[in-house]
């Protein structure tokens, strides 16, 4: 297939658009197989930290890499061509100064050729994304419920139950809103909150965990599919029981060795029919 024949991508300026046009479908990947089956489907592929727990059993977000998260956000780059790619900026790459964040997110983005990248914190966190975004670097910005704060947090808890709290997130928002992020990921909020910061804002939500009212859904690939053992998160939905599928096959195939079934004189070289 030639380079002009095939899709062009989705940009960041094209997400923007779709606020109050249409909805933004948009799920995690982090291997070449699952970016290939989900690029036809989707509007956005995020590669998220959540790559630390799901692809490496990781206790929490906490420890994976730049250079592995830019390794994974590559391999997804080079398995898609239309869906819109953001890469998660992992924790310690960011907070400790704009211009740390913009070294380590140019280095990101050179090494993944991903869309742009997505980071985490509340209104102290907006002069980065002004940073960044004045730069060339195009921010997704991550509030409410955010995995790379769960020790300050107390854990994985819903965001927003209090008036107090929910105005604190809704000023969040608009900081990194106002700061130049063309979109904002709201995680586990109270579902009034998430209608209300969606209708607030210009620029994209993007809900995990929010409300049915967000500009766009995410969730993590493996939630759906039934991969992330017995616990499914509230806000998300299982669409398929892959690991099912996944179990019977292996299942078959050892038996089919252990039976001496397989692998037959047609899987072999050299033999004459």
């Amino acid at each position: 297939m030639s380079v002009h024949s095939q899709a062009k991508r989705i940009s960041v300026p094209q997400l923007m658009q779709y606020k109050g046009q249409q909805k933004i479908a948009a799920l995690t990947a982090y291997t070449a197989p699952f970016a290939r089956l989900l690029d036809e489907a989707l509007d956005m592929i995020l590669i998220g930290d959540s790559t630390a727990m799901v692809g490496y059993a990781m206790p929490d977000t906490l420890s994976i890499t730049v250079d592995q998260m830019a390794a994974h956000a590559a391999a997804v780059v080079r398995s898609t061509q239309r869906v819109c790619v953001i890469v998660d900026m992992p924790f310690g790459s960011y907070q400790e100064s704009p211009q740390q964040a913009f070294a380590n997110a140019a280095r990101m983005l050179a090494a993944s050729g991903a869309d742009g990248i997505k980071v985490e914190g509340g209104a102290a966190l907006a002069d980065t994304t002004r940073f960044l975004v004045d730069r060339g670097i195009p921010v997704l910005a991550h509030v409410g419920l955010m995995p790379q704060y769960v020790n300050t947090m107390g854990g994985f808890k819903a965001q927003g139950m209090t008036d107090e709290s929910a105005e604190r997130i809704l000023q969040d928002a608009q900081a990194h809103e106002q700061a130049g992020a063309f979109g904002v990921v709201l995680e586990g909020v109270a579902e009034a909150l998430g209608r209300r910061i969606t209708e607030t804002l210009a620029v994209p939500t993007i809900g995990i965990g929010a409300s049915p009212s967000c500009d766009g859904q995410i969730l993590v690939t493996e939630d759906i599919l039934g991969l992330s053992g017995d616990r499914i998160p509230k806000f998300a939905k299982q669409f398929a029981d892959v690991a099912s599928v996944i179990r019977s096959a292996a299942q078959q195939y050892a038996s089919d060795v252990k039976a001496g079934a397989f692998p037959g004189l047609e899987h072999c070289f050299g033999v004459k029919k």
